[in-house]
């Protein structure tokens, strides 16, 4: 077993802070004592960077192995390439926790292959892979999580938001409508082409190893990197690049890897905004943002990485009709000139294609139990696109009703959609009346408070 880390031996005598666990509730306390949150936050005496090692008894304790099984059942997901659910694995779970633990203590732990099937992009017919490691690697990796991002959360930038507790893309959204607000109208839109299938491992491993320096530990994580991956009945061998989307690991080993970019623009004054591979650099000048983007673009193709030539551009949000897409909303410069949010058409695409399922004119369900569905739908979607211009949403409205009304005809044995006197035969206030969710009034009563 690995010696006590330095930190610790060097703050023996020191207190820690009375506040510093709710200052990081967010971390498992099986893992980090108030002792060790207090070396992360301050650090060695004479030491500018602390390394942390004698981290791997901490991944292999028992009780953060049952955390983190806890927490990938919640999660729930497929099974992998066992054919293990999370359920089958619960069952007998002090068992195989037990032999999970022996595995990882004697170093003969080997992850399984991943598991890759195919899900649509939004709004497109393109495919994007997913990788479904097993439910027991899972676990390890969300046991490693809970050791090593604490380590890595303390040095990542302000301007990145993906995957990082106590933010979300809500906080980037406003960071993003605030700079637009503030004058910042020239827009780098930029797009990694595959950033996960692309980052090298030697480098990534080289941000690691500037924080833990645990031997047993930085061979685990690269054990995950080394994931054999089945595809289709083929066997796929990674190589020497690329962390699997869909594993738990993945989202933190991407911040890891982008954050000496998000610290770059930073240092340089400039106001770039990141959700893991998806960012925008927000500047006041066209002269700037082409330097910027000169900046990323050096800076990518030093790191392992590339720019799609096709995605990549600089919007001028002060240009009549002129719009860039972040995070599901589009951001577009309106006949009066003033940047407006709506949803992307690839967010409105698949909303739409969900609710086309429930509202086939073919329906054996009542209509109250497909508005009832539909509704599910619809608060959720609407949860994150209140901020959505109101005529996109009154579009939304007046096509789900349109749907319904094509139900209501077919039941009458006519064809075609609902049209015409339709609209006087089953108005608006009948759905209404029915309880059917409408984004508009949602939106409406959302923002009267702001109103008054």
């Amino acid at each position: 077993m690995e010696t006590e880390t330095k930190e610790l031996k060097v703050l023996n005598t020191a207190n820690p802070t009375s506040d510093i666990r709710a200052r990081w509730a967010w971390v498992e306390p099986s893992v980090w004592t108030e002792r060790m949150l207090w070396a992360l936050e301050n650090g060695i005496s004479g030491v500018e960077e602390t390394k942390w090692f004698g981290l791997i008894d901490k991944v292999y304790k028992i009780v953060n192995l049952t955390r983190a099984y806890e927490k990938t059942a919640r999660n729930k997901g497929a099974a992998g390439v066992d054919h293990v659910s999370v359920m089958g694995y619960g069952k007998h779970l002090e068992t195989n926790l037990a032999r999970l633990q022996e595995q990882l203590v004697e170093g003969t732990y080997r992850p399984s292959r991943i598991r890759r099937t195919y899900i649509p992009k939004p709004g497109g017919s393109e495919k994007r892979p997913l990788g479904i490691p097993t439910v027991q690697d899972r676990i390890v990796q969300t046991a490693v999580r809970h050791v090593i991002e604490p380590i890595f959360e303390q040095t990542f930038a302000e301007n990145s938001y993906g995957f990082r507790p106590g933010r979300g893309c809500k906080d980037a959204l406003r960071q993003v409508a605030g700079l637009l607000d503030s004058g910042h109208v020239y827009i780098v839109d930029a797009d990694l082409r595959q950033c996960f299938d692309r980052i090298p491992h030697s480098r990534l491993l080289e941000r690691v190893k500037e924080r833990v320096a645990d031997r047993k530990a930085l061979k685990l994580i690269q054990s995950f990197l080394k994931q054999e991956i089945l595809d289709a009945g083929a066997v796929l061998s990674p190589e020497n690049e690329g962390t699997p989307q869909g594993a738990t690991l993945s989202p933190l080993l991407c911040n890891i890897f982008l954050n000496p970019l998000d610290h770059l623009m930073e240092k340089a004054g400039k106001n770039m905004v990141r959700y893991a591979d998806d960012f925008i650099i927000a500047c006041k000048t066209r002269e700037e943002a082409e330097f910027a983007l000169e900046m990323l673009r050096e800076w990518t193709e030093s790191n392992g990485l590339e720019l799609h030539p096709e995605k990549t551009r600089i919007a001028e949000m002060n240009q009549p009709g002129e719009y860039f897409d972040f995070l599901g909303y589009r951001f577009k410069l309106s006949k009066k000139g003033k940047i407006t949010r709506f949803s992307c058409p690839k967010s409105e695409k698949k909303l739409r294609g969900k609710l086309r399922i429930l509202t086939r004119r073919a329906n054996g369900k009542s209509m109250e139990e497909i508005i009832r569905r539909c509704n599910r739908i619809l608060r959720g979607w609407f949860e994150y696109f209140k901020h959505s211009n109101k005529w996109a949403l009154i579009a939304i409205d007046g096509w789900l009703r349109m749907r319904l009304r094509s139900i209501q005809r077919k039941r009458r044995k006519r064809k075609g959609i609902g049209r015409g006197a339709d609209n006087q035969r089953w108005p608006n206030a009948y759905f209404a009346k029915l309880g059917l969710f409408s984004l508009y009034t949602a939106r409406a009563e959302a923002i009267s408070p702001q109103r008054g």
